[in-house]
């Protein structure tokens, strides 16, 4: 048996949050509100297209999941550290491979039936079974033999190997009510039942759902934790413009805008009532390109395009951000700030452009990008005005969010520019390394057909080593392997920009899922 060193954690009282400001209903203004009734409004141009837990993913997918479901453990603050939560004590072995947890005997589900360690068994079993949404994180240290119930407050969770992240990704392993999910399991593990209905333990439920439209949820009185602010309920506004957004938090019709341009943070300096939210966060925005089907399946090609790329016109055009040195954020663990990576040289753009299948350019390539996200309308034109420069033309998509990830499904439907935001899931390297770069992830967003079986190893092999040292002698092999590749247009390093009413109390910023705000601890005056 493992000698385990136990490190006993309170619960804690005060649990940091995200946003607010209030309105009636929708629409409403600050002005409309009553003592009885405060409703949070926020804008974003991202619908909410699944609420299974262990399907769902995507920045609107989490913020409902951490709000209508709990995990055993949460993040909060800046910098993030992990904190209690369904779980209020744990223990892990010396060797990393063993961790218990102890759940809170305070803990229920919205049914009042308590939360047990048969409930996060089960949960767990399902992620792994269904194999989506969050279990990437998961992949290669968990199996459905992984976890033991001990007694039916107590589990021991055992890993096929070692994971240095472990405790962070856990806060994404939300837990589901087995009764709930078994008496609509039908054939497909209770997938199309929870794929619009919340069976969990979180502070608030669904109270409607409008896809493209809205998504409202509502505070659930006997909540199992104590304490929390005086939001009733908070409205998911889908807004497609920027513009729009801002416009509607200057007037009140909104409480926080979550999708902001550089040039909506500058328009809404000194307005009374508002504040710009500036944020440093691993959040990446990088050009992907399909290296499986059509033109950019030419090595050479890319690296022709990576070289005729302004990178100074992306950065300026982000304005709040930095540019990308290689595929990993700067300051992450494991990130090489020696990295040679490809900087504007038309000349050496058009040797590569030579040597492809496409010496004299005249190719036709398309780019979506997410209807009303004026951030990635500005950065497509300066890859539009690059292309240019070698003969090549581009077809830019506005296209809504859903219809970009159906996309990414198959080599053959994928674009061949994918725009692709990637934020930290959780502060560790292997967050965008795996997801953004191993070949398992294929047919998702976040790498929609790059695979590289050098690549794969390295970052397997990161994940499970223990030594810092050589973990980040791994990544860096990652790194150079990945960027002799050129799958992608590495762009910049930005900030996360929003904004809120200044009604707003309690709200603290998180750099993990900066954009999915936790509602329980917040208050509207």
């Amino acid at each position: 048996m493992n000698q385990f060193n136990f490190t006993r954690r309170s619960v804690a009282a005060a649990i940091s949050g995200s946003l607010a400001l209030a309105s009636i209903g929708w629409p409403g203004t600050a002005q409309a509100q009553t003592q009885a009734r405060k409703v949070m409004i926020l804008a974003s141009n991202q619908d909410i297209p699944n609420f299974d837990p262990h399907v769902a993913s995507g920045y609107s997918s989490v913020w409902l999941l951490r709000n209508t479901y709990d995990a055993l453990v949460r993040i909060e603050g800046n910098p993030a550290k992990v904190v209690p939560h369904l779980a209020e004590s744990w223990a892990q072995s010396d060797n990393g491979l063993e961790y218990i947890f102890r759940i809170d005997p305070k803990a229920k589900f919205t049914d009042g039936t308590p939360v047990t360690a048969d409930a996060v068994k089960y949960s767990i079993d399902r992620m792994v079974r269904i194999n989506k949404g969050a279990a990437w994180m998961f992949t290669g240290i968990m199996d459905t033999k992984s976890v033991d119930v001990m007694t039916p407050s107590i589990i021991r969770i055992k890993l096929t190997k070692p994971f240095g992240a472990f405790l962070q990704v856990m806060p994404w392993l939300f837990i589901v009510n087995p009764a709930k999910v078994e008496a609509n399991k039908g054939t497909d593990d209770g997938q199309t039942w929870l794929r619009s209905n919340i069976e969990g333990s979180g502070p608030f439920r669904v109270k409607r759902a409008e896809a493209g439209n809205l998504y409202e949820l509502e505070r659930i009185p006997t909540y199992w934790k104590t304490g929390g602010g005086n939001l009733t309920g908070a409205i998911w506004k889908i807004v497609r413009e920027t513009t729009t957004q801002r416009l509607m938090l200057q007037r009140g019709e909104a409480t926080m805008a979550m999708d902001l341009s550089s040039e909506d943070i500058h328009a809404l300096q000194g307005k009374p009532g508002v504040v710009p939210i500036v944020e440093a966060e691993y959040r990446t925005f990088s050009i992907k390109m399909n290296t499986e089907n059509g033109p950019l399946a030419d090595v050479n090609l890319r690296k022709a395009i990576s070289y005729a790329f302004d990178y100074k016109s992306m950065e300026a055009a982000a304005d709040y951000a930095q540019i990308m040195q290689g595929p990993l954020p700067t300051g992450i663990l494991g990130h090489d700030p020696k990295l040679v990576v490809p900087r504007t040289d038309l000349a050496r753009a058009k040797q590569y452009l030579a040597k492809s299948k496409y010496p004299s350019g005249n190719v036709k390539l398309s780019m979506t990008v997410v209807n009303g996200l004026e951030q990635q309308r500005l950065y497509a034109l300066v890859l539009l005005d690059a292309l240019k420069k070698l003969n090549i033309t581009l077809d830019i998509k506005p296209t809504v969010w859903p219809d970009m990830v159906a996309m990414t499904k198959t080599p053959q439907t994928t674009p061949d520019f994918f725009p692709v935001y990637q934020t930290a899931n959780y502060a560790d390297a292997d967050n965008i390394a795996f997801a953004a770069y191993h070949g398992s992830r294929n047919g998702n967003w976040q790498n929609p057909v790059y695979n590289n079986k050098k690549v794969d190893d390295l970052i397997m092999q990161a994940r499970g080593e223990r030594n810092e040292a050589k973990r980040v002698a791994l990544y860096k092999t990652m790194q150079e392997t990945i960027v002799e590749d050129a799958p992608d247009i590495f762009g910049v390093v930005e900030k996360r920009k929003m904004a809120m009413r200044s009604d707003l109390q309690n709200y603290k910023f998180t750099p993990i899922a900066g954009n999915a705000p936790e509602l329980f601890p917040l208050s509207l005056k």
